[in-house]
């Protein structure tokens, strides 16, 4: 089968397409025949350090995907060969990963693909919109009538963000760059501000007359988190997905809540995302959809950061 190998980590250039032998599904496992295959900000840095993921090599990365069951492991549940599926990986020591035709995964982590949607939309979803149902339902519990601040709202887990919580009732304030304020408003923000012209905690504030939202979220990591405190109501959360640096010692004299996130893998929240999609509430934004072989472009632009909302590789030929 053609699979993009890594044998050492590096820059784009250590991503390789070759021919390797097709995975066999061992108990509980099932073999998914991979349409297409979501691209995360996770899989750039696991190529370019990843001793931290403690991955055997050599490799096939890739934590989204999209496909049809073709094989049944023992013990794998009620899946049959054709079923169409969508998933994310586990990242911490798996060599099987979706930059591949084939893979194997746990039963246990995947769902039915959203009807809804085309392989290459599912297979933006997982990862990111599972991060974003995470922060948003499940940290969060963001309610009907609050006010969320979204720090990267036109991102891989921002877009999600963005409309999740406008599903959940909530007055959504998302920043972007100015060239993505238009993304923000059509995912529904009410919103929109442009962090290269105006500061997006005084904004905050002005939205809500001085006194705060209920809860942020934070996609783009450096000081924002802890600057999102004084701008966060007293007993208000916060979460983040990228370790916060800066002084955070106001979220303990506000009473705030913090919220790391990093995704845990199961069914039941794809299950929950997909009656959100099927319902025509969420939607994965698709900035492009690029062939297998084009990986090592695509790593340069997660490389580069700052994106709007998924690049998706079409692995089936």
């Amino acid at each position: 089968m053609r699979a993009i190998v890594i044998d050492g980590f590096g820059g784009p250039e250590v991503l390789q397409l070759r021919q390797i032998d097709r995975p066999v599904p061992g108990p509980g496992e099932l073999l998914v025949r991979v349409i297409a295959s979501g691209t995360n900000p996770v899989d750039a840095k696991i190529r370019a350090a990843g001793e931290w993921a403690q991955i055997p090599l050599p490799a096939v990365l890739g934590y989204d995907a999209s496909g049809v069951v073709e094989g049944v492991g023992p013990g794998a549940g009620n899946f049959r060969p054709g079923d169409e599926v969508f998933f994310t990986p586990e990242i911490f020591g798996n060599p099987h990963g979706t930059y591949a035709e084939y893979t194997v995964v746990p039963a246990a982590i995947v769902a039915p693909m959203p009807k809804s949607l085309s392989h290459e939309e599912a297979a933006a979803v997982p990862l990111a919109g599972g991060t974003a149902y995470e922060a948003i339902v499940r940290r969060l519990d963001v309610r009907p009538g609050e006010t969320v601040l979204i720090h990267g709202g036109a991102g891989g887990v921002g877009h999600f963000a963005v409309q999740i919580a406008r599903a959940a009732g909530a007055r959504v304030l998302a920043t972007s760059s100015t060239q993505n304020l238009e993304v923000l408003r059509s995912l529904g923000a009410d919103a929109a501000i442009d962090y290269t012209r105006f500061d997006p905690f005084e904004a905050a504030l002005d939205a809500t007359d001085g006194e705060g939202v209920d809860a942020v979220f934070d996609t783009a990591g450096g000081e924002l988190t802890a600057d999102s405190c004084a701008v966060t109501r007293p007993f208000g959360r916060i979460a983040f997905i990228l370790p916060p640096s800066g002084d955070l010692s106001a979220a303990s004299t506000r009473n705030l809540t913090l919220h790391g996130i990093f995704l845990h893998r199961e069914r039941r929240r794809l299950e929950e995302l997909t009656r959100l999609i099927d319902r025509k509430l969420v939607r994965p934004l698709l900035d492009e959809v690029l062939p297998l072989d084009e990986v090592a472009r695509v790593h340069r632009r997660l490389d580069a950061g700052h994106g709007r909302g998924k690049v998706v590789l079409a692995v089936a030929s």
